[in-house]
C-alpha cells in the first residue's frame, strides 16, 4: 500500500518542465545573502537617479485590517485544490475526488484523503516568483499575511475568501542555532538548529492546521454556503484540543474536545477550559478518545478536527516552507521530527516536496521521525524491514502529546519516509528525560517530545548516519512551559527507576553569609 501510495504521490507533484536552481548554501567562511529582485535594483540606481519614495499612508481609521484586505483584494489567479483518495485504492475511481466545502473525511473505499492542488496552474509561475512573494510578507500586517500559515496562501487554502480566514499570526516561528548543545553534547555539530513550533499561540505548532481547519469550517458556516455545522470536535493529548478551543473562541465557533482523564498536563487541559470549550474528560487512552469523537461526528452536525481531516496537514506543511525560507531558500541535510499520530512527518515532506516540483528548490532533506520507545508502532514497522504494521496500546510515556499506538497517518508516514530515504528512531523515557535537561542546561526549555527528537540524534551521530558538519534541524513541536512536572519529577530525582543524571535540584542554605559562601565556593569549583 505503501508503495502505491508513494508511487501516487509521486505523479502528483511531477509536471513537465525546466527546474529553477535553489540557492546555494553558505560558502564555510561566511553567510550568502540574497537581495530580491527589487532590492537589487534599488542599489544598483544611483540616488540622484532614484524616484522619491511614495509616502504609504495609514488605512482608514474606521477601516479594519480585514476590511482593508476586502478592499485591496486583486482578481483570482485560478489556483485550486481537493480532496482525493490517500493512497488511491486499487481498481477504485480514479478520478475520484471531492471539493474542500463538502464535509467528508473519508474515500468510498473508507481510505485517507489527501488535499491535491493544481500544480499546473502553480507552477505557471516561476520557483523565483514564490520564492520572492512569500519573502514579501514576512513579518507583515496585511491581512491575512502576517501569518506564518496564510503568507504561503496560494500553497495552502487558495480559493478562500480572505475574509473567512480565522488568524491569530500563527507561525514565523524562532529556527535558532542551537551552538552550544551542539558542540558540547554532539561531537561538535557546527550546523544544528532547533525549529520552536512552541513560540506560537497557544504554545505547539498544532496552530498551524488549526487556523486552516476552522478557517474552512467559518467559510462553511456562513453564506453562501451556511452548512449546518454546529461546532468542531476533537479527541486529543493536548495540544490539540488547545488549538481548537483558541481559534473556535477566536470565531464564535462551538469547539468539543474529548481528553484521556489524568494523561495530560494541568497546563494543556487549562487551555481549553480557558478558551469556553466544552472539554469531556473521558476514561480511556487517546485512542479511545478517537473512537467516540468518530462515532459523535457520524451522528451529530459537529465538524471533526484530528489529523484524520487532511485540511491540518495543509498548514503544518508551513513549517517546512518556512524552514527554507529562514535558511534563505538552502536546504538542510536532516530533518528530526518527533511522531505520534504521523500527520507532521507526512506534512513536512509534503512542504518540502512542492517547494521542489515548484522550482523553489532543487531536492529535500531526508527526514527522520523519531518516536518514545513507549508509544513506537511506526519504529517497529520500519526494523521490519516495512513489512507488517501492528497497533499497540501504548503506554504511559512522558512525551505525552505522542502517546498513540494506532496513528492515523501510518500510511502517510511511510510514504514520506521512503520518499525522502528517511529513518524512525526510538528514545526510552530516560533518553528523553536527560536530552532534555541536556538542552535546558544549553539555553533550551525542551518540551519532552523534543527530547525524544534530540535523543535520536545522539544515536544518530553516535551511529555516524548523522555527520559532525550536517546541517540538522531538530523539530521542537511544543514548549517546556506546557510541561513543567515533568521537569519538576527529573530535578527532584522522583522518577522511578531514573537516575536522573543531570538534575539540578535546589540547595538548601542556612540564612547566613558563611553558610552561602562555602556552598557558593564547593559549586563553583572555586571560581569566585
Amino acid at each position: 500500500m505503501a508503495t502505491s501510495a508513494a508511487s501516487s504521490l509521486s505523479l502528483l507533484f511531477s509536471h513537465p518542465r525546466s527546474r529553477h536552481s535553489s540557492a546555494h548554501r553558505r560558502p564555510i567562511h561566511g553567510p550568502h545573502l540574497r537581495l530580491p529582485a527589487r532590492a537589487s535594483r534599488a542599489r544598483c540606481a544611483s540616488s540622484s537617479d532614484a524616484p522619491a519614495t511614495a509616502t504609504k499612508h495609514r488605512r482608514p481609521a474606521e477601516e479594519n485590517i480585514r476590511e482593508e484586505a476586502a478592499r485591496l483584494r486583486g482578481p483570482a489567479q485560478g489556483f485550486s485544490a481537493w480532496y482525493e483518495p490517500f493512497p488511491p485504492a486499487p481498481g477504485g475511481d480514479p478520478n475520484e475526488r471531492y471539493s474542500l466545502d463538502e464535509v467528508v473525511y473519508r474515500s468510498s473505499s473508507g481510505g485517507l484523503l489527501d488535499v491535491r492542488h493544481d500544480m499546473e496552474a502553480l507552477a505557471r509561475y516561476p520557483g523565483s516568483y514564490w520564492r520572492d512573494l512569500f519573502d514579501s510578507r514576512v513579518g507583515r500586517t496585511a491581512w491575512p499575511y502576517g501569518s506564518g500559515v496564510w503568507s504561503k496562501k496560494e500553497f495552502v487554502l487558495p480559493e478562500i475568501d480572505s475574509d473567512h480566514i480565522v488568524s491569530l499570526f500563527e507561525g514565523n516561528s524562532n529556527l535558532f542555532w542551537a551552538e552550544r548543545f551542539g558542540r558540547e553534547h554532539l561531537g561538535g555539530m557546527n550546523d544544528l538548529w532547533v525549529k520552536h513550533c512552541g513560540i506560537s499561540h497557544t504554545g505547539s505548532f498544532k496552530d498551524l492546521g488549526m487556523t486552516v481547519l476552522v478557517s474552512q469550517v467559518n467559510r462553511l458556516r456562513r453564506a453562501p454556503l451556511s452548512r449546518p455545522i454546529n461546532g468542531v470536535g476533537c479527541a486529543s493529548t493536548g495540544d490539540t484540543s488547545a488549538a481548537l478551543s483558541a481559534y473556535c473562541a477566536a470565531a464564535g465557533i462551538p469547539a468539543i474536545v474529548f481528553l484521556p482523564a489524568d494523561r495530560i498536563s494541568l497546563q494543556q487541559l487549562i487551555q481549553p477550559i480557558a478558551n469556553g470549550a466544552t472539554v469531556l474528560s473521558l476514561d480511556t487512552d487517546f485512542d479511545g478518545c478517537m473512537r467516540l469523537i468518530r462515532e459523535v461526528t457520524a451522528e451529530l452536525p459537529i465538524y471533526l478536527a484530528n489529523s484524520l481531516n487532511s485540511l491540518r496537514l495543509e498548514g503544518q506543511k508551513t513549517a517546512a516552507i518556512e524552514i527554507l525560507q529562514q535558511f534563505n531558500w538552502q536546504v538542510p541535510d536532516w530533518v528530526i521530527v518527533p511522531g505520534g499520530n504521523l500527520g507532521n512527518i507526512y506534512a513536512f515532506y509534503k512542504g518540502f516536496e512542492m517547494c521542489r516540483v515548484l522550482g523553489l528548490v532543487d531536492h529535500v532533506p531526508r527526514l527522520v521521525c523519531a518516536q518514545a520507545a513507549n508509544a513506537n508502532p511506526l519504529y517497529r514497522y520500519y526494523k521490519s524491514g516495512w513489512t507488517e504494521f501492528q497497533p499497540q496500546v501504548a503506554e504511559t510515556t512522558y512525551a505525552s502529546a505522542i502517546q498513540i499506538g494506532d496513528p492515523v497517518s501510518v500510511d502517510r508516514a511511510v510514504v514520506a519516509l521512503k520518499a525522502t530515504n528517511g529513518i524512525v528512531e526510538e528514545a526510552t523515557e530516560e533518553e528523553l528525560m536527560d536530552a532534555t535537561a541536556l538542552a535546558d542546561g544549553t539555553g533550551m526549555f525542551a518540551c519532552p517530545h523534543t527530547g525524544v527528537a534530540l535523543a535520536a540524534l545522539f544515536k544518530l551521530r553516535d551511529q555516524r548516519i548523522i555527520g559532525p558538519n550536517d546541517r540538522t534541524v531538530v523539530v521542537s513541536t511544543a514548549h517546556g512551559l506546557k510541561f513543567t512536572q515533568s521537569k519538576i519529577d527529573y530535578h527532584d530525582k522522583k522518577i522511578k527507576d531514573m537516575l536522573c543524571q543531570y538534575a539540578n535540584p535546589p540547595i538548601s542554605v542556612k540564612p547566613d553569609f558563611a553558610s552561602v559562601m562555602d556552598v557558593l565556593q564547593k559549586n563553583l569549583n572555586g571560581k569566585i
